[in-house]
């Protein structure tokens, strides 16, 4: 814990540091204008939590029983927390307790403190674990996992100190959570703005009908739209050449019929493994399967590309760059 300073501008600082081996980890929240009359002021984790707990529990004695703490403590540290602070932070009576204009103003920012600490510890624990690398992959919900697979494999061969996290996700919900640092890269589809990401090709793959190995499609050397039309559709709802598809269908004249949705690949092929129907697919994710037999779109050729996102304003690690490397290899 450090002392924090106060300016003569009257501007309280928290300065929470810890320490964790030889890491440091600092954190300024800048709190209120409030008169610090150029008087150090010393806030401790311990204050905050307590605080925190008052506010959930709306009651001294069950925010202590919480915090495995006897009641005296907490309030006594509470009431250090009020004298740095300079005000009442609560008003307590007998149906609880509850906030004051200060501890209501002083609850976000304490709140935001406390999450900023538990980040700074849940990093150093997973840096300092075998001193292992922890690599994020953010992986598209229609990306097949194969190649994908493969290339991690590789890397963590040549570089076996690298931990490797891989979290499946919806594109949207993927490029939210690599801005906010979940993730070192997102491996996805689709039109990404340059400004805010470095984006890396990493391959194009074409789109293939599966089908099961005894379905009346199977002995063909390719399917036609007419073909498609006149049978069965396994429908992939999030499938991103969905909507082309359908309109390729019908600038031949041709309407698709699904008789089963799914947002699941592993859903579409086990029902195509029994005949139930066919299913459009990206090559990487059509399984190496004795049942299954994948064939071209005999007119219309669909394709997309695969590529590496990374946020601009998150700083690179050599580690990632390698992974993308590997990842792009053919």
């Amino acid at each position: 814990m450090q002392t924090p300073y106060c300016s003569e501008n009257s501007l309280f600082y928290s300065v929470v540091v810890l320490d964790y081996g030889s890491s440091w980890f600092h954190m300024s929240t800048l709190f209120s204008n409030y008169a610090c009359e150029h008087q150090e002021t010393l806030m401790e984790m311990r204050q905050i939590s307590y605080f925190l707990a008052v506010c959930e529990h709306h009651n001294f004695t069950h925010a202590a029983r919480a915090c495995n703490v006897s009641q005296p403590s907490l309030t006594t540290a509470i009431k250090k927390l009020e004298q740095e602070l300079e005000g009442k932070l609560f008003v307590r009576d007998r149906a609880g307790c509850r906030f004051t204009s200060l501890g209501k103003l002083m609850q976000p920012r304490l709140q935001k403190i406390q999450e900023e600490a538990q980040k700074a510890k849940t990093e150093a624990a997973r840096h300092a674990k075998l001193d292992r690398i922890p690599i994020g992959i953010g992986i598209g919900e229609t990306i097949g996992h194969k190649k994908l697979s493969e290339a991690v494999t590789r890397f963590r061969t040549r570089l076996p100190q690298a931990d490797i996290e891989l979290i499946v996700g919806p594109r949207d919900t993927l490029m939210s959570q690599l801005r906010d640092g979940v993730f070192d890269l997102a491996v996805t589809t689709g039109m990404v703005s340059d400004e805010l990401y470095r984006i890396d090709q990493l391959y194009r793959e074409t789109y293939r009908v599966v089908v099961s190995a005894h379905h009346r499609l199977s002995e063909n050397t390719a399917v036609s739209i007419k073909d498609l039309a006149n049978t069965e559709m396994l429908d992939r709802l999030n499938c991103e050449m969905r909507d082309e598809l359908l309109r390729t269908c019908a600038d031949a004249g041709h309407e698709l019929y699904a008789s089963y949705r799914s947002n699941r690949v592993e859903c579409l092929l086990e029902l195509a493994r029994q005949g139930s129907g066919v299913v459009i697919l990206p090559t990487t994710s059509i399984p190496l399967d004795s049942g299954l037999v994948s064939l071209p779109i005999e007119e219309h050729q669909m394709g997309r590309d695969v590529i590496a996102v990374r946020y601009r304003h998150q700083s690179s690690r050599p580690e990632t760059n390698e992974l993308i490397r590997e990842l792009a290899r053919s």
